[in-house]
């Protein structure tokens, strides 16, 4: 693998050359060890190495920007070149800028070296199990793998990030298949830190089997009707992402459209909601050790007990409003649990929807959103009476989170979120 010190260097010195003053970028070389396999018979193992370069100058409030995968000095010299020209096309904006010098670190987190045969061993372990305790489940494709990345991030303010980084993963594709009936395609990726745990004990994978097998005999909803909606985990963090995409992200405070465009200190949903953005935990396996914009991340508590306490700004977004700047890239989705054991929650239901997964476009300015629950299982009197096909859920988001009935004191990760089941009441439901 490369000397990205050297590399890193030799880039700031022919910036030096080429009269820049100001810039940033970052220099990074990985390796993925990927293991595949079409139902379970083991099909493909293979190394893959990659290298990645991203350069932005900055000259007089015009930036500009190249990036390449070519880390030698013809690369570097033209990476230099190509940014220098963009910047020179540009039109010039104040907000361009790099963060101020930060206290440089070098951060290492999960296994950089790949067990490999450990991994084998954990996948053809999971597919036995599988196998054996869901008989009606059709595997399709499972992609095992060790990423490990080497990265340096260097501005001309002076600040020298340094990283070293593994993970291990696996995505697997299954449906129900029972000779009659199948179901839709289920995708599922987990993340893990270590091989210490089974497979099946990671995230939700167990329980999404043994949905998927429920699946195969669905119940006749029809009608429409107001009701609750239990979230699973997975589900939550796609409505998640719609509340911050929708209210908090730079886009939105940009161009003034967020209904929480000055709401920060004030209470905007449930108080039973605590979500935080983080750099790290211990139960994850992803970590998040400095911003695209230079700065070292920090935990961000985004709101708390209902409250707003902070928008997710990129620095350009910050100059642009005036706003304070968010250390962190917000890729570490957390919300803390609730007291409620979801058995209990489920019961509490009168009619209503457990909601897997959602697909439908992201809501509107408003936060009106409407598509098909996935995945999803009906609830009558606390009762869940079967799987649902072909169900549309509609509402709007802060109406979603204002009217949260309780969130389960279960905390599940699939090793890159950490988040509970939540009951929400107001939704419309609709069958066939």
């Amino acid at each position: 693998m490369s000397d990205l010190k050297y590399i890193s260097s030799a880039l700031a010195e022919l910036l030096k050359e080429a009269g820049v003053e100001k810039y940033a970028f970052s220099v990074s070389e990985s390796e993925k060890r990927e293991l595949n396999a079409d139902d379970t018979s083991f099909s493909l193992f293979r190394t893959t190495f990659g290298n990645a370069i991203s350069l932005s100058v900055f000259s007089d409030g015009k930036k500009g920007s190249a990036s390449g995968t070519d880390l030698t000095p013809e690369g570097l010299k033209k990476v230099v070149a190509d940014s220098v020209s963009s910047a020179e096309s540009s039109s010039p904006d104040e907000a361009n800028d790099i963060a101020e010098k930060q206290e440089s670190e070098v951060f290492h987190s999960g296994p950089y070296e790949a067990d490999m045969e450990k991994l084998y061993e954990r996948i053809s372990e999971a597919f036995d199990k599988i196998e054996t305790s869901y008989p009606k489940i059709k595997l399709m494709q499972t992609v095992a793998a060790h990423d490990k990345v080497h990265s340096i991030y260097l501005n001309s303010n002076g600040t020298e990030f340094e990283s070293f980084g593994g993970v291990y993963s696996m995505s697997i594709d299954f449906a129900g298949n029972d000779g009659e009936r199948t179901t839709g395609l289920t995708y599922v990726p987990v993340y893990m830190k270590d091989l210490e745990k089974p497979v099946l004990e990671q995230g939700l994978l167990r329980k999404q089997l043994e949905d998927t097998e429920k699946s195969l005999t669905t119940y006749p909803l029809e009608g429409k009707f107001e009701g609750d909606l239990i979230l699973t985990p997975n589900a939550f963090s796609t409505f998640g992402y719609f509340l911050v995409e929708n209210f908090m992200s730079s886009g939105v405070i940009m161009d003034g459209t967020s209904l929480w465009l000055d709401k920060i200190g004030e209470k905007v949903i449930s108080d039973k909601i605590n979500i935080s953005i983080k750099t790290g935990d211990e139960r994850l396996a992803v970590s998040d050790h400095y911003t695209g914009d230079g700065y070292r991340s920090e935990d961000i508590s985004l709101i708390e007990k209902g409250v707003l306490n902070s928008h997710v700004l990129s620095l350009y977004a910050a100059k642009k409003t005036g706003r304070p700047v968010t250390k962190n890239s917000g890729s570490i989705f957390v919300v803390e649990p609730g007291d409620a054991k979801l058995e209990d929650i489920i019961k509490s239901v009168k009619r209503g929807l457990i909601v897997n997964d959602f697909s439908g476009g992201m809501p509107g300015a408003n936060g009106e959103f409407s598509g098909v629950a996935k995945n999803s299982f009906y609830i009558e009197n606390g009762e869940i009476k079967g799987a649902v096909m072909e169900t549309m859920i509609s509402g709007n988001l802060v109406d979603m989170f204002s009217n949260v009935t309780a969130l389960s004191s279960e905390q599940i990760s699939n090793g890159a979120i950490l988040l509970p089941y939540m009951a929400t009441s107001g939704i419309t439901i609709s069958g066939k």
